[in-house]
């Protein structure tokens, strides 16, 4: 698990309450992103991304990426910098994409510096040009490969590392090569011995001898550029997420649809929770209840907690009965779900 940062980089300044924060939420939604106001400083954001520029300069690596507010997680190529999605900034704000989607990527502070070392392998990769190198695209590929709209993983290949859900590692060689930096980079994960054996090891092998020949290096690229930045984006909160929920109209499989039908009710009980929020509260429970009879397959069955949350959340279904009862109801469905993911439902991924 990953360290928490030291007091100097804790935060220091908190912003002062936006007026929109106690807005309802048809209110916020007519509110346009570049008017929003929030920014990273004061915010959980800040010592994170402190902590993973500690993680850089231990291991003497000297850059200094840096970050802005937009609408998405990226790293624009050939920019050493990249966008925070806005929502992160603010409790509200994550409160309302929580109700817009199923998901906050990002929120929890596991995740979201999980997400940041990610993003700055794709900034060590364009700031030294690293996929002009030889090796570096003998082990992953050409950057020059067409970015798929969408992909269909294996769960089962060892060629790639597994970081961020949906073994994002698979879907592009320069995905491919941020992954394995990000695994590289975060303190005391074990690398070495979770990935024993595997043909990713030579690319984390690959990763350590090249990050020590860049370690005391200045990057010859240090570009300062901010592709849509929060101040310049004049849609609103409505628009943006009408264009999410078009592209994510059939994010979610159909084929858990029977199972959860039997298990959850489309009528909402007195003083019943949504389906969704139960599986979300439930979800540690729920891992470690089956977690360790599925060994190497627990990346699967989180993979495919999600999938089944999001498709709760589609279907407006809510608890009924006990939730002790239900949740051992889950943790059964979620096993016999993760087996046929497994074996027999690998599904393509949209990007």
């Amino acid at each position: 698990m990953a360290t928490r940062s030291n007091s100097k980089t804790r935060v220091s300044r908190r912003q002062s309450p936006p007026p929109w924060a106690r807005w309802p939420a048809e209110r916020l939604l007519d509110l346009k992103l570049c008017d929003l106001g929030v920014t990273i400083e004061g915010t959980p954001l800040e010592p994170r991304i402190a902590q993973v520029q500690e993680e850089l300069d231990r291991r003497d690596l000297r850059i200094k990426p840096y970050f802005w507010l937009s609408d998405d997680w990226y790293t624009p190529e050939g920019t050493t910098g990249t966008a925070i999605p806005f929502y992160l900034a603010h409790p509200r704000l994550i409160r309302l994409q929580r109700s817009m989607n199923a998901e906050v990527e990002g929120a929890a502070h596991d995740w979201c510096l999980k997400i940041l070392r990610h993003e700055v392998g794709h900034v060590i990769d364009h700031a030294f040009r690293l996929n002009r190198r030889k090796k570096r695209q003998q082990l992953f590929g050409l950057s020059s490969k067409n970015y798929p709209h969408v992909y269909r993983p294996n769960p089962f290949s060892r060629r790639h590392v597994q970081h961020l859900y949906y073994w994002y590692a698979q879907s592009h060689p320069d995905e491919d090569f941020a992954e394995t930096f990000a695994v590289w980079l975060a303190p005391s994960n074990g690398w070495r011995r979770r990935y024993q054996g595997w043909p990713a090891m030579k690319k984390l092998e690959y990763m350590n001898e090249l990050m020590r020949e860049l370690a005391g290096e200045r990057a010859p690229v240090r570009t300062r550029s901010r592709v849509d930045p929060l101040s310049k984006l004049r849609r609103t909160l409505r628009d943006y997420y009408a264009g999410w929920q078009r592209g994510a109209a059939s994010l979610y499989p159909v084929f858990y649809d029977e199972d959860l039908l039997r298990l959850f009710a489309r009528e909402r009980g007195r003083g019943r929770p949504t389906a969704a929020a139960f599986l979300r509260r439930a979800r540690p429970d729920i891992i470690r209840l089956i977690g360790r009879w599925l060994g190497e397959h627990r990346y699967q069955l989180d993979h495919v907690l999600q999938d089944m949350i999001g498709r709760c959340r589609e279907l407006k279904l809510y608890l009924k009965g006990r939730e002790s009862a239900a949740q051992i109801d889950v943790a059964i469905l979620l096993t016999k779900h993760t087996m046929n993911s497994l074996y027999r439902h690998r599904r393509w991924v949209e990007l």
